[in-house]
């Protein structure tokens, strides 16, 4: 897709518009109801549909099919995150009226360090064809290390580790022993030092990172055009805030998630591979995008109802338990 300067100019400028809106809104510290974080969660989906059906008419059907997988791809590996997220406001205790400043901009450092990723990708791609064996080669593997993770248990209890950018900010510049509402920095003892508010859209902005090492090379597997790429990580991105707070409290729940990640990580990486091998020379079959599609939906709806299902069990299995012992401390009372 031909994409103009022009054309990316009034795109990101589009998109700081929206980003502005949803600012301005909820400039006020408050707790995010789930009502408003349903609204919004359907305002950015909407967005992104329709600004998918956008390239539909003025791109063509393929670049649309690249944009909503790619943007479906993006958005289901945007959830792991929000289990990180989660550790990181309980490490940092961040009132629950400012955890929606913080995600605001945590997550626009995380677009703009992504920003970075894309650029670097692309022209990598550009210059070096064979690259997609070794994006091909880290999904696979990085789909495997899901699976044993999954298979281990090892999310349980987990904490968040401050990165060694962190522990040196804190060191250069000093923190806060307590929040200042939304204030950024403060003046202590008569030196300027960060608040525990920077330092926790720090940790949110810069977490993502670790993520974008295996979402960037996903959706570079399902188009190499990065106008698309960018613009599937900003939707995805963007809607994000809100999913926190829409399904926070069902995270536990989406205990299979792990492993539909990992299909669908493991699918691209094959579909890289095979995509690099056809580069080669070698007649190999290619997996189009209304196959790929198809695959990560098919995929994200059979985890997603597992995983109710699987959740059920295991709370119906708790009642019953709770249920023997109480019989159980009765007896033994009697």
């Amino acid at each position: 897709m031909d994409v103009s300067l022009t054309l990316w100019v009034l795109t990101i400028v589009g998109l700081a518009a929206l980003i502005s809106v949803d600012f301005f809104i909820g400039r006020k510290p408050h707790d995010v109801s789930v009502k408003e974080a349903g609204i919004w969660t359907v305002v950015w989906v909407a967005l992104a549909g329709l600004f998918g059906l956008g390239l539909l008419v003025f791109g063509g059907g393929r670049p649309a099919g690249e944009f909503f997988a790619g943007f479906i791809t993006e958005k289901s590996l945007s959830v792991d995150n929000l289990f990180v997220f989660v550790l990181i406001m309980a490490k940092f205790a961040v009132p629950s009226k400012y955890q929606h400043r913080v995600l605001l901009i945590g997550v626009l450092i995380a677009l703009v360090l992504r920003a970075g990723f894309i650029a670097a990708g692309a022209a990598i791609i550009a210059s070096f064809s064979w690259v997609f064996y070794l994006f091909g080669a880290f999904l696979i593997w990085t789909a495997w290390k899901l699976i044993q993770e999954a298979r281990s248990g090892g999310d349980d209890e987990e904490e968040f580790e401050e990165s060694k950018l962190l522990k040196a900010a804190q060191r250069r510049f000093g923190v806060a022993d307590r929040y200042h509402g939304t204030r950024l920095w403060i003046r202590q003892n008569g030196k300027r030092v960060m608040t525990p508010m920077l330092l926790v859209m720090l940790a949110i902005g810069t977490t993502d990172i670790l993520f974008a090492l295996d979402s960037i090379p996903a959706i570079f597997g399902l188009t190499k055009d990065p106008y698309i790429v960018f613009t599937a990580n900003a939707f995805a991105l963007m809607g994000l805030r809100q999913l926190y707070f829409l399904i926070g409290g069902l995270l536990k729940k989406l205990v299979h998630l792990s492993y539909g990640l990992s299909v669908i990580l493991g699918f691209i990486g094959v579909k890289l591979t095979l995509h690099a091998l056809h580069e080669s020379g070698v007649d190999v079959p290619e997996i189009s995008i209304p196959v790929s599609l198809g695959v990560i939906c098919a995929v994200l709806a059979v985890t997603t109802v597992t995983s109710l299902i699987a959740a059920r069990k295991q709370a119906e299995a708790e009642e019953v338990q709770d249920q023997y012992d109480d019989a159980t401390k009765d007896r033994v009372n009697a």
